[in-house]
């Protein structure tokens, strides 16, 4: 009697040393970078090394093009840090595009509303600091507080109330539209900059990257050696651990979210006062579901969100320089992007799990 024996065998692997992991991820990278010449080269014809020096030049060609790109990826990555100890927890928080917006609407409603009555940029700016961070932590309370109390289901929650937050915004732009442009607000306090973040060193986007990156750090510090991080990671793990330890999970998912949201309200108050200074529906453009994936990658560490944050930064910018420098649609450079994505992502089967090849025994068959 003839007997089917697997080929192979799937098993989870232990954890990998960093320099393995990375090594991995660098060999996804170099064999997407090799798919792509050839889809280049078949579809195009254009020469892929070209392709991708376009690429480098479409992120750091000139200084402008250079301070954009750490703007867009601190944007980025703090969108990323935002979700990070809500994620760690479980508590799948797919709201951070809500929380942004509804932050940067409290941000640009204070500028708004309050310039016919204050003249110290100093205090309009901590009014406009304190109106964000409490529009994003009321944002990541709501869902938290439902969730605690009658278990809702988070991810539809979180989901929800983007909606809610972009209509709202819509609302008030309309409220306080420009008249000579339907649906727009213009630059804020454009005459005056009451409101607008100053300068340093000329570099308008140098203090926003400097806030990030501090935030970076302490975000690292607050998971990996503070009690809150520790009870973060232990409800992750078990919430039936976590009650038997006498850790109190109800108030741990309303603490994290409302730091998750008060993040967010950060961002948006950045995007209001220091980058945009100005509303739209589109303002946050999709980097609050973005910042899942990159949040994901890093595997929730706030350190290894800047490369990741990075790479899709760079992604995207550089697929923008290839579709105008070659004439192409945009289309072709999303190929591109998505293939290396794939890549990416897929690589991390790999990083978790090991292919054991079994030997087919046939004596006796």
């Amino acid at each position: 009697m003839n007997s089917k024996k697997a080929l192979f065998h799937i098993s989870k692997r232990g954890e990998l040393p960093w320099l393995k992991v990375w090594l991995i991820r660098g060999a996804a990278i170099l064999l997407a970078l090799l798919v792509c010449s050839v889809l280049t080269v078949l579809v195009t014809g254009l020469n892929p090394f070209a392709v991708y020096g376009t690429m480098f030049k479409g992120v750091f060609g000139t200084a402008r093009k250079t301070w954009v790109t750490f703007q867009k990826l601190a944007v980025l990555l703090g969108i990323s840090l935002a979700v990070t100890p809500a994620f760690k927890m479980r508590f799948w928080n797919i709201g951070a595009e809500g929380q942004v917006m509804v932050g940067s609407l409290a941000c640009a409603a204070v500028m708004i509303t309050l310039r016919n009555y204050i003249s110290s940029n100093l205090l309009m700016i901590v009014l406009m600091l304190v109106a964000s961070l409490a529009a994003g932590a009321l944002w990541g309370f709501l869902p938290a507080f439902f969730k605690s109390r009658w278990n809702t289901n988070e991810t539809l929650f979180t989901l929800m109330m983007n909606y809610i937050a972009i209509q709202l915004s819509a609302f008030f732009i309309i409220l306080w539209e420009n008249p000579k442009g339907a649906g727009q607000i213009g630059i804020i306090n454009a005459s005056s900059e009451l409101g607008w973040l100053p300068s340093l060193f000329g570099q308008q986007y140098l203090l926003p990257i400097l806030v990030i990156a501090l935030l970076t750090v302490a975000l690292y510090i607050y998971l990996k050696y503070s009690k809150h991080g520790y009870e973060i990671a232990v409800v992750g793990e078990s919430e039936r651990t976590a009650r038997y330890a006498g850790i109190k999970v109800e108030r741990v998912i309303i603490r994290t979210m409302v730091l998750s949201g008060a993040i967010c309200g950060l961002i948006g108050f950045l995007l209001v006062g220091a980058t945009d200074h100005t509303l739209t529906t589109t303002l946050v453009g999709g980097r609050g579901f973005t910042a899942v994936m990159v949040s994901w990658l890093a595997k929730f560490n706030p350190l290894g969100m800047i490369f990741t944050s990075f790479l899709l930064v760079f992604l995207q910018l550089g697929a923008k320089e290839i579709a105008s420098t070659f004439f192409l649609n945009e289309s072709f450079a999303d190929i591109l992007t998505g293939v290396i994505l794939f890549f990416i992502i897929g690589c991390e089967f790999f990083i978790n799990y090991k292919i054991e090849f079994l030997k087919n025994d046939r004596k006796g068959a």
